[in-house]
C-alpha cells in the first residue's frame, strides 16, 4: 500500500498546471518552500526535473521493496513488526522528496540568474488555490514631441524675404528719382513721403508704400511759346533757359550727349533721360529734324526749351506722340564726327555689270576682301555701313557715326541676310534692295529701293540669347532713335 500511495502522489503532483510568473524578484519562489518551482519556459529540462523525481521515486521504492521482501521471508507472523519497515519507507521517501526540491530549486535559481528571460513556474500541493498573480503594469507610451523648429526658422526666412522685396520695389527708382529735378527757372514739386499704410493683400506687413513717379512737372509755357521765344523760317520756337559756357556750336554731323525731357502741349510727359537718370548719346543727323535743327543753336553747358511742331517732329508716325511737342534739353557734350559719304552716282538703279540673284537683289563689289570664308545666316557679323535712298539721301550710317554695329545676320532686313553671305572679311560691297527685301513699307522706314555700301570687318558665332538690334539699323527700322 506505501508504494501505491507514493505513486499516486507523484502523479497528482505531475499532473497539475502550472501557473506562469513574471520574471520580477518580488514574485519569485520563496526558497524556504519544500516545493520548489519548475522552469515553464523550458519543457525539456521540465522533462529531466521529472526523470529525476521518477529516478528518486523509484529509488525509493526499491528500497521499500526490499525492506518488505526481507519482511516477508521472516514469515507471516510478524504483524506487529511490519509496521515499522512501512515508517521507516515513508521517512527515507519523504528525505528523497526534499532533496528533488531543493535539487529544482537550485536549477531554478541558476536559470533565472543566467538568463532571466525564462517564465517560471512552480508546483502546487495537492488543494492548493491557485495563486493570481497580477501582470505588470506597462508605463504609457509617450509620443515623440513634435519639432516645430523648422516650421518657425522657415516664416521668418520667408518673412524677411518679403520684407525685402517689397523695400526694393519701393526703392527701385530711388537713384534715379534723385535726378529727375530739372535746374530750370521754374520750381519743381517733391514727391510727398507716404505714410504707413494698412495691411492690404498687396501690402501685408503695413509697410510705407512709395507712390510711383507721376513724372517731371510740365512748364507752365507748355501750350504754347511764349512771345519772348526765338523763332527760325521752318517754324522752331526755343527759349534759353540756362546759358553755356562753351563757344562752339555742333553740326548736323555731330554725335551729342544730351539730358532731356518731352512733354505733350497738354502737360503729359512721354520720355526723359532725366527720369531714367542716364544722359542719352545720339548722332545729330539720326533724329527728328526738329532736334537736328535745334541742338545746332546750342553751346556745351546749355539748356533750351524746344517747341517743335508736328511737321518738324514725328509727323503723324503710328505710336509716336502726336501734334507739337515740347522738349527741355541741356547739352552736356559732343564730339564731330567724319563727314557723311556722298551718295554714290548709280544710287538710282544698279548698273548692267551688277550681279543679280533669283531673289532681284542686286550688287558690285567695291573693294575685295582678304578673307576666303563667308558668314552663314546664323553669324554674327561686324560691319560699317551707310544707306541711301535711290533720289541720294542719306537716312543711316554707322560710319557718320563712327562707330561699327555688330548684329546677327539673320535679325536684319532679307536683302541684308542674303546680300552679306556673299561677302568675305574686308570686302566692301554696294547693295541694291528691293522694298520686298528691305522694309516693306513699314511705317516709320525708308521706303521703296535701298542702297547700302557695306563693309564686312568680322564675323563672329552668334552668343544663345543675343538680342535683337536697336532702331537705326537695317533690322530695325531705321531713321530716329527717338
Amino acid at each position: 500500500m506505501t508504494k501505491e500511495d507514493d505513486e499516486k502522489r507523484s502523479e497528482e503532483e505531475a499532473s497539475e498546471e502550472d501557473e506562469p510568473e513574471t520574471a520580477s524578484a518580488e514574485e519569485e519562489t520563496d526558497a524556504d518552500e519544500t516545493e520548489g518551482a519548475d522552469d515553464a519556459g523550458d519543457d525539456d529540462a521540465g522533462d529531466d526535473d521529472a526523470g529525476d523525481d521518477d529516478d528518486d521515486a523509484s529509488d525509493g521504492n526499491s528500497d521499500d521493496d526490499d525492506a518488505d521482501d526481507d519482511d516477508a521471508s521472516d514469515g507471516d507472523s510478524g504483524d506487529d513488526d511490519s509496521g515499522e519497515p512501512a515508517a521507516s519507507a515513508k521517512e527515507d521517501d519523504a528525505s528523497a522528496k526534499k532533496k528533488t526540491a531543493k535539487k529544482s530549486t537550485t536549477k531554478k535559481s541558476s536559470k533565472a540568474s543566467a538568463g532571466g528571460s525564462k517564465k517560471k513556474k512552480r508546483k502546487k500541493t495537492a488543494g492548493e488555490p491557485k495563486k493570481k498573480t497580477a501582470k505588470p503594469v506597462q508605463p504609457a507610451r509617450k509620443e515623440p514631441e513634435e519639432n516645430s523648429t523648422p516650421m518657425i526658422i522657415g516664416a521668418v526666412i520667408v518673412a524677411a524675404v518679403a520684407v525685402v522685396g517689397l523695400w526694393w520695389w519701393n526703392n527701385r527708382d530711388a537713384g534715379a528719382e534723385e535726378l529727375t529735378t530739372l535746374d530750370t527757372e521754374e520750381a519743381t514739386e517733391e514727391t510727398p513721403t507716404a505714410a504707413a499704410d494698412p495691411a492690404s493683400p498687396s501690402n501685408p506687413f503695413g509697410l510705407p508704400q512709395r507712390e510711383e513717379p507721376a513724372g517731371i512737372p510740365a512748364p507752365p509755357d507748355v501750350a504754347a511759346p511764349p512771345e519772348n521765344a526765338q523763332r527760325t523760317e521752318s517754324g522752331l520756337a526755343s527759349r534759353v533757359l540756362e546759358a553755356g559756357d562753351g563757344a562752339e556750336h555742333p553740326t548736323a554731323n555731330a554725335r551729342v550727349t544730351v539730358h532731356y525731357t518731352g512733354w505733350t502741349t497738354d502737360g503729359e510727359m512721354f520720355d526723359s533721360s532725366q527720369r531714367r537718370g542716364r544722359p542719352a548719346t545720339f548722332p545729330l543727323n539720326g533724329v527728328i529734324p526738329g532736334w537736328t535743327e535745334g541742338v545746332q543753336l546750342m553751346v556745351t553747358g546749355e539748356k533750351r526749351r524746344f517747341w517743335i511742331p508736328e511737321n518738324l517732329a514725328y509727323a503723324g508716325r503710328p505710336g509716336a506722340p502726336q501734334g507739337m511737342l515740347v522738349f527741355d534739353v541741356e547739352l552736356l557734350e559732343f564730339e564731330e564726327l567724319p563727314p557723311p559719304p556722298e551718295a554714290p552716282s548709280d544710287v538710282a538703279a544698279p548698273p548692267a555689270n551688277a550681279q543679280r540673284t533669283e531673289s532681284g537683289l542686286a550688287s558690285r563689289v567695291l573693294e575685295r576682301g582678304t578673307g576666303s570664308e563667308h558668314p552663314e545666316a546664323t553669324n554674327v557679323v561686324r560691319v560699317h555701313y551707310t544707306g541711301w535712298t535711290t533720289d541720294g539721301e542719306m537716312f543711316d550710317s554707322s560710319v557718320t557715326r563712327g562707330e561699327p554695329v555688330t548684329f546677327p545676320l539673320n535679325r536684319v532686313i532679307p536683302g541684308w541676310t542674303e546680300g552679306v553671305q556673299l561677302m568675305v572679311v574686308g570686302e566692301k560691297r554696294r547693295l541694291w534692295i528691293p522694298e520686298d527685301l528691305a522694309y516693306q513699307g513699314r511705317p516709320g522706314a525708308p521706303a521703296g529701293m535701298l542702297v547700302f555700301d557695306v563693309e564686312l570687318l568680322e564675323i563672329l558665332e552668334a552668343p544663345p540669347g543675343m538680342p535683337g538690334m536697336p532702331p537705326g539699323h537695317p533690322g530695325g527700322g531705321g531713321g530716329s532713335p527717338h
